[in-house]
């Protein structure tokens, strides 16, 4: 049996390696403890004959909390934001509905006032009561006019009058250079035309159309005012410049009085400089009332309307086409016949 389990192709001289003298010398002399070292384990190593121990894996049982110090996640600022510009929002339409509101609760007071009193009473222009003629407008911007519009109208009010003090300034410039120059006559006479006729035209030509626009929200009135008040900016720009035989007390004007005396070419700039700031403010404020005039929805289709509107309800209007429709009518049927 022996025989059978050993290996036939084995060397008969061939030894086991590890008997070698040497190798066993080794061996022998090696610690203790080397072969059930464990690099893993404490640096004990485990006695002979007993398996290392294991560390069992340590659990962190403290719950996570954020620590104060940390920056909120970058969502939550935008989403704090958000909500601070709707709250933002909210106020400001509150506002505005309150201040709409008292606004109609002043008006209602001031038409119940009226009313009790026998209703407007024209003010304006303030005459004696014992003139034989008395005020054509009834004007008071606090009762008309809705709270933010107040100041512009208070503003263009101001500037008619700086406008027809500028005028008035200018008549006697012009006379002033009549006085030093016999030949500026009819300088003198287009300034006393200008002052007696724009100061009346100006505030009906388009202070009027403004405070009606401002006071009844009219896109008509808007654009009349537009149209007249382009106008008059040209009129204070070659006022401005002053033409000599126009009337004007303008540069050029100026130079040339201030070559006949020094005085009255002094009075003729200052009046200059008026005109000058004159136009500047006008530019400045119509710049203003656009701005002002596209926030109100105002629009070229909707002052066709409103045109329209008022060109059919006038009763003379109407009365000129019955009579023209009656006429044509009448003629038509005698043709006919």
């Amino acid at each position: 049996m022996s025989e059978i389990d050993s290996n036939p192709f084995a060397d008969p001289e061939f030894s086991n390696p590890f008997q070698d003298p040497s190798v066993t010398q080794v061996r022998q002399a090696a610690p203790p403890g080397l072969e059930e070292y464990n690099p893993f384990t404490d640096g004990k190593p485990a006695p002979a004959g007993m398996a290392p121990k294991t560390a069992a894996p340590t659990v962190n049982t403290q719950p996570a909390i954020m620590k104060p110090t940390e920056e909120p996640p970058a969502y939550s600022q935008s989403q704090t934001q958000d909500q601070s510009r709707g709250a933002a929002e909210l106020l400001r339409r509150q506002e505005e509905l309150e201040r709409k509101a008292a606004e109609l609760d002043r008006r209602e007071r001031e038409m119940q006032s009226l009313s009790a009193s026998g209703g407007r009473k024209n003010n304006w222009p303030p005459l004696p009561e014992n003139l034989p003629v008395g005020p054509c407008f009834y004007h008071d911007i606090t009762v008309d006019i809705p709270v933010e519009f107040q100041k512009t109208v208070k503003i263009m009010y101001y500037l008619w009058m700086f406008h027809a003090g500028t005028l008035l300034a200018n008549l006697i410039g012009c006379l002033a250079w009549f006085c030093v120059d016999a030949s500026r006559g009819v300088d003198f006479g287009l300034a006393i035309l200008w002052f007696l006729l724009f100061t009346p035209c100006s505030f009906v030509c388009w202070y009027r159309p403004l405070y009606g626009a401002f006071r009844s929200d009219s896109s008509f009135r808007f654009f009349v005012f537009f149209f007249v008040y382009i106008c008059q900016f040209g009129v204070y720009v070659l006022q401005c410049i002053g033409i000599s035989g126009w009337g004007a007390s303008g540069w050029i004007s100026a130079l040339t009085g201030l070559n006949k005396s020094i005085p009255v070419g002094i009075i003729m700039i200052l009046i200059a400089a008026l005109f000058t700031s004159l136009a500047v403010m006008s530019l400045i404020m119509f710049k203003k009332v656009h701005g002002m005039y596209r926030t109100t929805g105002a629009s070229f289709e909707r002052a066709q309307q409103e045109f329209a509107t008022g060109v059919m309800s006038n009763k003379t209007v109407q009365t000129a086409a019955a009579t023209a429709a009656t006429r044509a009518a009448q003629s038509s049927f005698k043709e006919q016949i």
